[in-house]
Parts: structure tokens; sequence; C-alpha cells
């Protein structure tokens, strides 16, 4: 079980988890090293701080508004 941040609230933490899962499976490298699935390792990077939610102007011309 991955614990998020506590100054993160669940919501940011499991939409930024879900979108960097979805880069994970598209090919990206992981920053983590382990033998952990997509979502988990999504999960700990995230709770790690190795990623995180974009907060430049270019963001929000996407459709979610989100941005690793």
């Amino acid at each position: 079980m991955v614990n998020r941040p506590v100054d993160m609230n669940a919501f940011e933490f499991v939409v930024i988890s879900a979108l960097r899962a979805r880069q994970l499976l598209a090919g990206s490298m992981s920053r983590r090293d382990g033998g952990h699935n997509a979502s988990t390792t999504a999960q700990m990077e995230v709770a790690d701080r190795c990623v995180a939610r974009s907060e430049n102007e270019a963001s929000a011309t996407r459709q979610c508004g989100w941005q690793i």
C-alpha cells in the first residue's frame, strides 16, 4: 500500500497517479526501481515527489487541465 503525502488531497493524488500510470504504460521510463506494476509505480513516484502537477499556463490548454 502506498500512502499519499499528507499535504496532497486524495483526488489530486489519484489523478496525478493515473496520468503517470498511463505514461508508464505508453513506454515512459520509471523514475523508481522495482518490479511493480504501472499503477503501483506511479503511486510510489507521486508519493516520493518524483512527479507532480504542472503549475504552468500551458496545462490550461489541455482537456483535463492536468499535466505531469
